[in-house]
């Protein structure tokens, strides 16, 4: 949109104060809140903010950065509609003083790399499952399930109406809803939505998550996208669907109608890219020492590195189509969970794909049984390797992988890597109730 053209949809929406929203080196949502009356400044100027409070970002001694509102992000938020005069938001990407962006701005880190692919006729495309779970809050915040239903489950569902304001509310944020359902734990939940461009998919994904914990709070309920909040149910993933478009054509760059699963050299070596780097990626797709508590065998989330077109059980699975539709075709990897920084995590994963591109890389040939019921032996005989089998272990795979390192850059790699080791740091000194258990009165 021109600038008098958000002007007029301002007036027109009756808003008073306007949210500017960013994310730091986690996901989270940050925002700083201007009256209406500023925005022309700051779309033009941009506006000035303490860069040193945000995790990830610059020194004291250089703390100095501004916000510049992406125009085709603008949305009324509507829970805050009010008689009053409404809020509306804008997503924003962050810079320095001298006007270049900010190196450690996530969502510059994935524009990097979107364009890295766009130079080769290429538009990444994806589409996240984004689970998560409901709690009560009667008894504080404690994991506490909202009902007792399970998968597509519609007698015990107690959530019914509040997915459907959840929604509601993302509609009015222009986010396309494709399913939302009960998932297979107790008080858990899934939202799909439409398949787009990755960085407008990214938009999407955080806004997702803090229309979520909004809505939720509204009902007297907590939304958590934390991955495992519950240790004998199944965690919360973010399967994410991934294609890449030609530019000039339009035409699905991973769709072959003569191949066995209808896929172009392309796609192989967009798949042998994402399973030569997964280890290295996987600090940033599973991104907390909780993450890696879903990451086991027997809960439906993937441990081996392999792929295939049924096995549900492989890390990239390529998901069937409806015949005739060449568009569809997409392969899906199921290790990413929704407690990621999500536009780091479409970064390195078109990175890895576009080195797998790069250099012609092959994938292994693909499983279509169960690994889980393998025995040692034969995933020996097979050579199937698992990801990491915890977050320190990640992070050593991060330091060793030169193409994933490349696509988060000098600065966010190193606040990344400081940032994570200090939560594995603190973790491990921590003594569990179920060490208490085990431990105390038996030695």
């Amino acid at each position: 949109m021109e600038l008098y053209e958000i002007i007029d949809r301002l007036g027109e929406d009756k808003v008073k104060f306007v949210q500017l929203q960013f994310t730091d080196l986690y996901g989270i949502v940050k925002s700083l809140t201007i009256p209406v009356q500023q925005i022309t400044d700051a779309i033009d100027n941009g506006i000035w903010f303490d860069g040193s409070s945000i995790l990830g970002f610059s020194r004291i001694c250089e703390s100095d950065m501004y916000l510049k509102p992406d125009p085709s992000t603008y949305a009324v938020i509507p829970w805050l509609r009010s008689d009053k005069g409404n809020t509306a938001r804008f997503i924003c990407n962050v810079y320095n003083p001298d006007g270049n962006p900010f190196s450690g701005d996530p969502r510059y880190v994935l524009q990097k790399i979107v364009s890295e692919a766009e130079a080769l006729d290429l538009e990444y495309c994806t589409g996240p499952e984004m689970e998560f779970f409901l709690f009560k809050t009667d008894n504080g915040l404690s994991p506490l399930p909202h009902d007792r239903a399970s998968y597509f489950d519609l007698t015990m569902d107690e959530a019914y109406d509040i997915r459907r304001d959840i929604s509601l509310a993302l509609e009015e944020f222009g986010i396309e809803i494709e399913t939302v359902h009960h998932e297979v734990a107790i008080g858990q939940h899934e939202i799909s939505f439409k398949y787009d461009n990755a960085l407008r998919t990214a938009d999407n994904a955080i806004t997702v998550r803090f229309a979520v914990k909004a809505i939720a709070q509204k009902n007297g309920l907590h939304a958590t996208f934390m991955p495992k909040p519950l240790a004998t149910v199944n965690g919360s993933g973010m399967h994410v669907h991934q294609s890449l478009f030609y530019v000039d054509s339009r035409k699905n760059a991973f769709y072959r109608e003569e191949d066995k699963y209808s896929l172009s050299e392309l796609a192989y070596h967009f798949i042998a890219g994402q399973l030569t780097h997964i280890n290295g990626m996987s600090a940033v797709l599973s991104p907390t020492v909780n993450s890696y508590k879903r990451l086991v065998p027997g809960y439906e989330a993937p441990v081996y590195i392999c792929w295939g077109r049924t096995n549900r059980s492989a890390l990239i699975r390529v998901p069937s189509t409806f015949r005739g539709n060449p568009d569809s075709t997409r392969l899906e990897l199921r290790s990413p969970d929704p407690s990621c920084n999500i536009y780091l995590a479409f970064a390195v994963m078109l990175k890895s794909g576009l080195d797998g591109i790069a250099h012609k890389l092959v994938p292994p040939a693909p499983l279509e049984e169960d690994i889980y019921l393998f025995s040692d032996d034969k995933l020996r005989d097979l050579t199937i390797e698992t990801i990491p089998h915890n977050l320190w272990q990640a992070l050593k795979a991060l330091k060793k992988d030169k193409v994933i390192q490349e696509a988060l850059g000098e600065h966010t790699l190193e606040k990344y890597v400081e940032a994570k080791t200090r939560e594995w740091d603190e973790y491990s000194i921590q003594v569990s109730q179920w060490e208490i258990d085990k431990y105390l009165e038996l030695y």
